[in-house]
Order: C-alpha cells, then structure tokens, then sequence
C-alpha cells in the first residue's frame, strides 16, 4: 500500500510540474494551501514564472483565483460547522445551559471574545488579512462561522491575495535575479 501511495504521489508531482500544465497546476496548489491543510503555493508561483517570465501576470491571477476558491471553502466550511453547531445546540439544550459552577471554556475566554469583536465590527474588510500565514485560513472559516455576507467577503479574500502574490513573487524575483529575470 505504501509503495503505491508514493508511486500515486510520484507520479502525480511529476504530472503537475510539466509546462503545459503549470498554470493548472498553480491553480491546484493554491486552492489547497488556501483550505486549512499546510501547503505553501508561493513557491510554485516562483517556479514556474522562472521557467516562464513572461507569465508573470496570468500565473499570478491564476494563484489569486485559486487561493481565492480555497478561502471561499473554507468560508463555507465555517458556515456548515456553525449550522451544525447551532442543530446539535437545539437538539441538546442542557448542555449549553450556562452553569456558574463549572469552569469557563477557555476557547469562549476574552481573547476569543476580543477577536471575534473585531472581526465582526471589522465585518469582510477583516478578510484583507486572510493572505497571513497561519492565521488567514482561519480567518476565512470564522468569516463563514459569523455569516460575515459571503460576495464582500470573497472580494476582499481576493484583493489581499492578489497583493500577497504580486508582492511575494517579485520579491523573490528580486532577491534571486539571477534564477529569474
């Protein structure tokens, strides 16, 4: 099983760094590392606008639509957890009964308070930031939690991830001239 596994991912790596299909495979890439799984898609932009320059621009539009997809489902994965939540809450009404003997959740403590202030007074401008490592992802699962409206929301996803990849990219370009321009 574990050969196979590895010949699929082999296989698959090998597939997705051909030319012909780079701009698919950035599209690919940038839609996965946008859900809550770890993946970085800024070294795929970089390499594959090294072996092609003059894409700099459609590679780029490409990783911001992709990146942009995977925010939008996890937006939506934000949503239907908190559909969920709020059935299973219905459905089980003494559990959520607040009782003042028990000890306070710590993940409904006054940092969690705090955040979710903000990002509800911030409202979808909040998701300009869901270009940030380790917290964007989230941030865009919490957006749909707090059924933040969902097209403003995608916008802003859209404009800080367009600015991240234009920035991040010719920053590379610049750092390492000499593997690209």
């Amino acid at each position: 099983m574990q050969a196979w596994t590895s010949d699929l991912i082999a296989w698959l790596l090998n597939t997705l760094s051909l030319p012909e299909v780079g701009l698919s495979a950035i599209f690919i890439v940038s839609l996965v590392s946008a859900t809550l799984l770890p993946l970085g898609s800024e070294p795929a932009v970089f390499a594959y606008i090294n072996l092609a320059p003059d894409m700099f621009w459609p590679a780029v539009l490409v990783a911001t639509v992709g990146n942009t997809a995977g925010g939008a489902i996890s937006y939506a994965t934000g949503l239907a957890a908190e559909k969920a939540y709020e059935a299973w809450r219905e459905k089980h009404p003494q559990s959520t009964d607040e009782d003042e003997t028990k000890p306070r959740n710590k993940a409904a403590g006054r940092w969690h308070e705090l955040g979710q202030r903000w990002l509800i007074r911030m409202g979808p401008p909040a998701l300009l930031l869901s270009w940030l490592p380790v917290v964007g992802d989230p941030l865009c699962a919490v957006a749909g939690w707090l059924r933040l409206p969902f097209w403003p929301s995608v916008f802003y996803m859209a404009v800080g991830k367009l600015g991240r990849y234009i920035t991040m990219t010719a920053g590379l370009l610049w750092i390492f001239p000499k593997l690209g321009w």
